[in-house]
């Protein structure tokens, strides 16, 4: 057994009658701070970041990091210091969360999916009903796709208790973006926890192939390429050219629906890597979760922490988790009074635990 608790520096410090956590921003990315923002606007504690993205090539925050900064101080009437490009410091003081009608632009093809997750945790728990525009990109390679939000996040919210209805008005492909995504959120006083032991029976696998100002045979390639490996009939392949492109892009998804949830699995064209390499890229995802026999991803696995840790408990069975899901689990107890344990049940089989 392995707890989450360790190997994050954080401590309490009292400022002006508050307790305000400060936290190294050194030890994660960019997910540390939305994780951060995420807990500060539900728990109204005030939180002092530095050495923000310290580890990576252009440190500091950069465009998509200030408008989660931004829409986070809008949903939760904060005030914020070092909300500057670049800046490797930030002070976040919220106020309360507030629901309402809101639009954020975050430019090119900064992710709008990272944005909205970074509010939605508050808006599910605000005091009425939200909408949320968002514009930027939906399709990025270093963000959850727009189609992993509908098909596999929302489904496992509404278990939760939550009404959060994500459509997908317009695609934006990195590096153009221009895509816009239309959330609608009906709020519960309380989340329910949830458990995910197992994915239940195999219900369905099927890949779809997006493509913008590119030629259609490089989806045929990549389809028929997952047509091998993952043995799917026809029917189960799409290939879908948007219509009205703003720019070049390529993204294929495979599905892999279940009894209990379903997985989504994504990868993306990009110069230099062929349409073989992109296929067999997603194929081996999608294929070691399907040989693990576990409930969720890795990469769901992060994102179900931060709810789970806000309902009071929840537990789930994935692959081995990467240092980043355990440094989101320590800082998650940070804000949250719950255990985050992690065991070893096989060979690339582990169960995550969240109790209080």
């Amino acid at each position: 057994m392995r707890h989450a608790g360790d190997g994050l520096h954080a401590r309490w410090n009292r400022g002006k009658g508050k307790h305000v956590i400060e936290i190294d921003g050194a030890q994660g990315g960019g997910q540390l701070l939305r994780t951060a923002l995420t807990l500060s606007m539900v728990t109204g504690e005030p939180f002092t970041m530095t050495g923000i993205r310290a580890g990576r090539s252009r440190p500091g925050l950069m465009r998509q990091h200030l408008t989660a900064v931004d829409a986070a101080r809008q949903v939760s009437h904060a005030s914020v210091a070092g909300a500057e490009p670049g800046s490797r410091q930030l002070v976040f003081t919220p106020g309360g969360v507030r629901a309402g009608d809101f639009q954020f632009a975050i430019g090119t093809a900064g992710s709008t999916t990272l944005v909205l997750q970074t509010i939605l945790p508050a808006l599910c728990l605000a005091d009425g009903p939200s909408t949320i525009r968002l514009e930027g990109g939906t399709h990025n390679p270093l963000a959850p796709p727009a189609n992993f939000l509908t098909d596999t996040f929302a489904p496992l919210l509404a278990k939760m208790g939550t009404s959060t209805d994500i459509r997908l008005e317009r695609h934006g492909f990195y590096p153009a973006g221009g895509g816009v995504l239309q959330v609608k959120v009906v709020p519960v006083s309380a989340l329910q926890p949830l458990h995910l032991e197992e994915r239940g029976a195999l219900q369905a696998v099927s890949a779809r192939a997006l493509i913008s100002g590119i030629h259609d045979s490089v989806a045929q390639r990549e389809l028929n390429v997952v047509a091998r490996r993952l043995q799917l009939p026809p029917d189960a392949l799409e290939l879908r050219a948007i219509s009205q492109p703003l720019g070049p892009g390529n993204a294929l998804s495979v599905r892999v629906a279940c009894e209990h949830l379903v997985e989504t699995f994504t990868a993306f064209g990009e110069r230099g890597v062929s349409a073989e390499q992109v296929a067999e890229r997603v194929c081996d995802e999608a294929q070691a979760y399907l040989k693990a026999d576990v409930a969720t991803g890795v990469h769901l696995a992060d994102q179900l922490l931060l709810p789970m840790a806000l309902a009071g408990g929840g537990s789930f069975t994935t692959m081995a988790p990467s240092d980043h899901s355990y440094s989101n689990a320590a800082l998650i107890q940070k804000f949250v009074a719950v255990d985050i344990d992690y065991e070893e049940l096989g060979a690339n089989r582990w169960r995550c635990v969240i109790r209080k």
